[in-house]
């Protein structure tokens, strides 16, 4: 618990890995297509937000602090975060090849996070980051 937060990118994810769970969750999320805005937005809400409910709204605002940072990187390679990496047992429920705006669904994490957790975001961004 006292060890410091650092965020990766690959963590907004996390709830698209099926390794192991292609039977239930891949199922679910199968049932729609990453590359409609739509569906997109009911995969990001539903799945990608609510997964990292878990963590705490400092967490939440650092990690979309860090996906800010990434986003104004032009040379930022959002297409490697969907890589599936079956050493380390992750299997991405759409692999880089079927996104095809990656950059673009990350933008739509950032912009649907920023909606939904817009209290639990601005409520951080008053406090004083050094006393965390």
């Amino acid at each position: 618990m006292d060890a410091p937060y650092i965020p990766n990118i690959s963590h907004v994810l996390g709830a698209l890995s099926i390794y192991d769970l292609e039977n239930t969750i891949g199922r679910e999320l199968w049932k729609y297509d990453q590359n409609n805005e739509e569906d997109r937005e009911k995969i990001i809400i539903s799945f990608v937000l609510r997964d990292l409910m878990y963590l705490s709204y400092r967490h939440r605002f650092v990690l979309m602090s860090a996906l800010r940072d990434a986003l104004n990187d032009p040379n930022f390679d959002f297409a490697k975060e969907f890589e599936s990496d079956h050493d380390k047992y992750e299997t991405m429920a759409w692999d880089e090849t079927e996104i095809a705006d990656p950059r673009g669904f990350f933008a739509d994490i950032y912009r649907l996070a920023n909606k939904v957790w817009k209290d639990d975001l601005q409520k951080a961004s008053q406090e004083d980051p050094s006393t965390w």
